[in-house]
């Protein structure tokens, strides 16, 4: 049962509409309903309305000055009794926005925000207003320059004096090693973005970038990780009739046939699809958008969950969660959780990588194997250059033994 069919027979909402401060319960009720929330959350959503109102009028207080403080506080007095419900947070959160969407209550108090954080927001809007780079790529870099400004700079912008290049060379070798070598090139990039940010703007009088060391990564010493066609056809094989099912299976179908990234299959809308001429706008890295043709199979697919397995919702967005709020997922990292879940499913185990790229790199190697010219791969996959094409001559083994020169002395 959903939340509209419960409201109607429910003699909590019924209770909580004619007693003091009813407004608030029916536009609350109504945002669960909209929302479509089932029954069980829609019940402990209003009760914990019911407990918070209590308390604060209980205290003497007016529920239409209800704020985030008042809430952390009855959370506070709550947990002494009870444990806390996991998703009691998010519910009295969703109640603060609703109460304020329709001006039941005032406004949020701006959150004084500390020397580091106010650093990191104007580096932030730099790279958004001037650089251009993605939000997604903004977030990087602001949670990074945050890291090394609490670091080697704790005292904020009063230590900007005393760095040095001994300084900058000190946490790129303390961090270099936190995570792979790509993570730690990438720590690099941002530490000499943002010390020529803060040269620019007349933090620092050094230009201490250029002391920023690089990590040596060799380019296309690695291998693919890929999948034979047996295997990514099992992965796909898992459905089930319920809107899950059908939604992963969607997902995956993405993935394998189209060889989308998980941030592009995560960002699709129902706008992007053309119908009519079977096409999709693929909103891929760097901001960049493609027009690809949606292959029949993938496209009955879509169909099937949007007919069958996509919740009620007015989000546009393509994929959406199958809990309410029933909204657009937050980022790829949910794609690449369905892919992984998918090949635990299937028993594929021993790979280096078991995400959503694995699927994008066997359909290149699968194509490569096919027949298909790097210049083809490489339109198909979006490539901005062809050296990234390039990777997967190494797993075109025929080709490869072509090449080779006879063993000196002969066969060994």
């Amino acid at each position: 049962m959903n939340a509209s069919d419960y409201l109607q027979r429910s003699t909590l909402c019924r209770k909580l509409i004619h007693r003091p401060y009813g407004e608030f319960a029916r536009v609350y009720a109504g945002r669960l309903s909209d929302e479509g929330f089932v029954q069980q959350c829609t019940w402990r959503s209003l009760s914990l309305f019911r407990e918070l109102r209590d308390w604060h009028v209980g205290n003497g207080h007016d529920l239409q000055h209800l704020s985030e403080d008042h809430v952390e506080r009855f959370l506070e007095h709550r947990s002494r009794h009870w444990s806390i419900d996991s998703g009691g947070r998010s519910a009295l959160r969703r109640l603060l926005a609703t109460l304020r969407q329709e001006g039941l209550i005032p406004t949020a108090i701006p959150i004084e925000r500390t020397e580091h954080e106010q650093i990191g927001d104007a580096f932030a809007a730099y790279l958004t207003n001037e650089r251009g780079l993605a939000a997604s790529t903004v977030e990087g870099h602001k949670l990074l320059s945050r890291r090394f400004l609490q670091e080697v700079c704790p005292a904020g912008a009063d230590g900007f004096a005393v760095l040095t290049p001994e300084i900058v060379i000190g946490y790129v070798e303390r961090h270099a090693l936190d995570g792979s070598a790509d993570s730690g090139k990438a720590m690099c990039g941002v530490v000499r973005a943002f010390l020529r940010y803060l040269h620019l703007k007349g933090f620092i009088s050094v230009a201490l970038a250029d002391c920023v060391p690089s990590i040596r990564r060799w380019r296309l010493a690695g291998l693919p990780t890929f999948l034979p066609p047996q295997k990514v056809h099992c992965s796909r094989c898992l459905r089930s009739d319920h809107g899950m099912g059908l939604r992963d299976y969607a997902v995956l179908m993405a993935l394998a046939k189209l060889g989308l990234r998980a941030s592009e299959v995560a960002a699709l809308s129902l706008d992007d699809i053309d119908w009519q001429s079977g096409s999709v706008l693929v909103h891929g890295k760097g901001r960049r958008q493609a027009m690809m043709p949606l292959r029949h199979d993938v496209g009955a697919a879509i169909v099937a969950y949007i007919r069958h397995g996509r919740p009620a919702s007015l989000c546009r967005r393509l994929f959406l969660r199958m809990l309410a709020p029933h909204v657009g997922f937050a980022s790829g990292c949910a794609v690449t959780m369905i892919a992984k879940e998918a090949l635990e499913r299937a028993g594929i185990h021993g790979y280096a990588h078991h995400g959503a790229h694995l699927f994008r790199h066997s359909l290149a190697t699968d194509l490569l194997r096919s027949g298909a010219s790097f210049a083809e791969i490489g339109q198909l996959l979006r490539h901005r250059s062809i050296d990234s094409t390039r990777i997967y001559a190494k797993l075109d083994i025929e080709k490869l033994r072509e090449l080779s020169l006879p063993w000196p002395g002969g066969v060994q």
